[in-house]
């Protein structure tokens, strides 16, 4: 009977560490039997409903305790606030009124749940593990709708991507068929080749969808061995699809020797090759792209700058976004399915360090990947 306590006991231990409550509320006495009520979870107090929203604003708070009536900013405002800002979070309301009015406006609100004073602790306690499990079953549904969405999104963009050279090839060999075409016409020519160039962009798009499929399915767990990065950049070069496109476009190296690091080299190859294949793809026909290493004390650079089309300040926020593209002409034509610098800094981040853009219409945009020496590694 002991042991199972005891378990039962871990268990619970295990179940609160690390979940942080914030007690909102006017009364010093309050906030601290509060905290004392609920020792074994971090506990961050606030005076008022302002103080609140600077505490959470800083992050990783589960669960928000508040009173109704407190100066500057009261409860119920606060719980609007807090919803906009993160509607999975979970508010318990703490009020001594029974008021109707109080209860309905923090309802519609949606507060989650709701204590009255004076406060009973083993309530408290139990309301506050049903808030940890309600805020775990909000954010899985969030999850589960994010993921159809992105599904949604994603099968869309894949339809239309390939929409546009199926229906080319297709009316070619309709209009074919139909002897519209003389083979001795230049016109049939230009046609023919141009109907090859679309069948190999579908090839690349299958073979781009299987690529994004494998690097998925490893998932984000890392598989770390000895990594040279000049090389990964000297195997892409030759091997990149956008590189062999732009044959007026100079590459300039700068590649400092650097002892190896531990990296996963899958998934840093991939990133880098996404960063270089960019700063081909926007492009012009002619110009620059200048890839470089530097090593920094414990860090390594890689720095790829082009002079391309560069992104404007109202894009840049997004291009990390799944699925987004930079259209400056709103062709709707832009190849590929903006995946790439989603997973590209994933990737890096995984390993602890950094993607960074910095770009301007008409000047260019320049990528900086940071990469810290895995531990164990000299650099």
């Amino acid at each position: 009977m002991l042991d199972v306590v005891q378990t039962q006991n871990i268990e619970l231990r295990q179940k609160q560490e690390g979940k942080c409550i914030l007690i909102v509320d006017d009364e010093a006495i309050i906030r601290d039997l509060c905290s004392r009520a609920l020792k074994g979870y971090r506990v961050l107090e606030a005076a008022d409903g302002e103080e609140a929203l600077k505490v959470f604003d800083n992050g990783g708070v589960d669960v928000i305790l508040t009173d109704v009536m407190m100066p500057n900013m009261d409860g119920i405002e606060l719980l609007k606030k807090l919803k906009e800002l993160e509607p999975t979070l979970v508010v318990i309301v703490m009020t001594g009124y029974a008021d109707k009015d109080i209860i309905l406006n923090a309802l519609k609100a949606d507060a989650d749940d709701f204590i009255t004073k004076p406060l009973n602790l083993l309530q408290l306690k139990t309301a506050i593990e049903k808030a940890l499990v309600k805020k775990a079953l909000k954010e899985e549904i969030a999850n589960l709708k994010n993921v159809d969405r992105l599904k949604s999104n994603f099968l869309s963009l894949v339809s239309h991507k390939f929409r546009t050279p199926i229906t080319s090839i297709s009316l070619f060999l309709q209009n074919l068929a139909s002897g519209v075409y003389d083979p001795e016409d230049p016109a049939y020519r230009e046609n023919l080749s141009m109907i090859y160039k679309e069948s190999c962009y579908l090839g690349g798009l299958v073979t781009d969808l299987l690529n994004f499929s494998q690097m998925m399915d490893k998932g984000d767990k890392l598989k770390l061995e000895p990594c040279n990065l000049n090389s990964i950049i000297l195997d892409i070069l030759p091997a990149s699809r956008e590189v062999a496109g732009k044959s007026g476009v100079e590459i300039a190296f700068n590649l400092d020797p650097i002892p190896s690091l531990f990296l996963d080299r899958e998934k840093v190859s991939f990133a880098i090759k996404q960063v270089i294949d960019n700063a081909f793809k926007f492009s012009k026909e002619k110009g620059r792209v200048s890839i470089r290493i530097e090593k920094q004390e414990d860090l390594s650079r890689i720095i790829v700058e082009d002079e391309g089309i560069g992104i404007s300040k109202e894009d840049l926020p997004k291009i990390f976004e799944k699925f987004y593209q930079v259209d400056r002409e709103n062709t709707g034509q832009i190849r590929g399915f903006g995946l790439g610098l989603f997973y590209a800094r994933e990737f890096i981040r995984l390993h602890h360090g950094k993607l960074v853009i910095e770009s301007e219409p008409g000047k260019g945009t320049k990528v900086t990947i940071t990469l810290p020496a895995a531990e164990g590694c000299p650099i």
